[in-house]
């Protein structure tokens, strides 16, 4: 059957032995996660956001359903919280105090993560290990300057700290952000934050996350019980889980043509990443896999995924991280009737909404040259705020001409009608 999906003879004329393609194939049939011991899923979700946003009960709530499921759950606690509840106050220390604080914080998260990541790992079960709050948590309340100094003393980098150490972001807006009437800080031991000071927390925090390429911002658009059902039907749909009746999830990818972009200095922060997409032969029309190369500063991560054909006019869309090797053995599956894409990513969060814009850059199709889009996830069929810094020229989320199948697909080939699939067929 593995034989069959990956394209068994187009591996072997690659000089691709046998054993590869099977370990290659066990693994890519699993979702963006990481492979255990006993092959069992582990997932590694960080759980953020702004004071009283609904984390803490947000953490519970996605133990119970994921235990329900027959998971295994780890919980690693908020590292910050742990230290300064030993006596540590900011305002009592020296700048090099505050410097190694918040390096040994970093360091000490990521050991206790560590802990919980290895015992996963063994796990029997599939495992959820949910992080409250992430490494990247920390570095937003460094100064930038600090931060470069500590990447250089520490040989870290966002890329393998951010993105490659764990599978998805939850940020949770703070409820001083469309919810004013339910922020509050009674019962909460280290939380003294007015309003505005809860604002601007909540920001600094999802800023520090931007560039992840699945992070989820669940806002206040909802009551309370909705914003918990979305937050974890936001990780069901990245692992792949269908909940049934039991979760609403409406959400969906809008994508827009940009015709015009400002300069840097009139983005909001953001990050900047090379994307490369490479469509792989598969053994029907029906059934799409690729891989995706992204990264910054020569620091790559590396995602295969596969979509397989509709059952019940359901569609299963797997995905994985794989290694360099791995990817280099997929690579060799190149479909020749596609081109490379190459794209030049930026991330940003605008009004509480994650956006990713493509630069599609040459070489590439004519249809590509100057090419721009924007895209996001969102409930919101009409009214999306969209950023008012770019120029829109229109909604294209439907247009098969505009999805990356399309795009990559060579001219000999779009001659015939069949090779042109519609947007709702497309696995981008």
């Amino acid at each position: 059957m593995c034989f069959r999906l990956l394209g068994h003879l187009r591996y072997v004329s690659a000089g691709i032995t046998t054993e590869e393609l099977n370990q290659v194939f066990i693994r890519s049939c699993r979702m963006s996660q990481d492979i255990g011991q006993n092959q069992n899923r582990v997932y590694k979700l960080v759980l953020t956001g702004g004071p009283c946003g609904g984390k803490t009960t947000g953490q519970a709530r996605l133990s119970t359903f994921f235990e329900n499921l027959g998971w295994k759950v780890y919980r690693s606690p908020e590292t910050a919280l742990v230290l300064m509840s030993g006596g540590v106050k900011f305002p009592d220390l020296s700048k090099d105090e505050c410097f190694t604080f918040q390096k040994n914080l970093i360091q000490t998260m990521m050991q206790i993560e560590n802990t919980f990541f290895e015992l996963a790992q063994t796990c029997k079960r599939d495992c959820l290990v949910i992080c409250d709050r992430g490494v990247m948590d920390a570095t937003a309340y460094l100064p930038a300057e600090d931060w470069k100094r500590m990447k250089e003393e520490n040989g870290w980098n966002e890329v393998d700290l951010r993105d490659n150490r764990y599978n998805q972001i939850l940020h949770m807006v703070s409820a001083a952000y469309g919810a004013e009437d339910f922020y509050t800080i009674e019962g909460h031991l280290t939380r003294h934050e007015d309003i505005d000071s809860a604002r601007k927390l909540d920001s600094i925090t999802a800023q520090a996350w931007v560039g992840h390429p699945y992070m989820d911002v669940v806002d206040n658009s909802t009551d309370f019980e909705e914003k918990l059902m979305r937050m974890i039907s936001a990780v069901c749909s990245r692992l792949g889980l269908d909940p049934g009746d039991r979760l609403k999830s409406n959400s969906k990818k809008r994508k827009f043509l940009v015709a015009g972009v400002p300069d840097l200095l009139d983005f909001p922060k953001c990050e900047d990443f090379t994307v490369c997409h490479d469509y792989l032969v598969t053994p029907s029309r029906k059934m799409q896999a690729r891989l995706r190369k992204r990264g910054k500063d020569g620091v790559w991560t590396y995602t295969h995924t596969i979509r397989r054909p509709e059952i019940n006019s359901q569609s299963v869309e797997l995905r994985m991280a794989v290694n360099f090797k791995d990817y280099q053995i997929l690579l060799a599956q190149k479909d020749d009737r596609h081109l490379t894409i190459n794209k030049q990513r930026r991330c940003f969060l605008w009004n509480n909404q994650y956006f990713q814009m493509d630069t599609y850059l040459e070489p590439c199709q004519e249809i590509c040259k100057g090419l721009i889009l924007l895209e996001t996830y969102t409930t919101k069929t009409n009214n999306l705020n969209l950023p008012d810094f770019l120029k829109i020229e229109k909604e294209v989320t439907d247009d098969p001409q505009y999805s990356m199948f399309n795009l990559s697909l060579k001219d000999d080939y779009k001659s015939s009608l069949s090779n042109i699939i519609s947007a709702s067929e497309i696995a981008d």
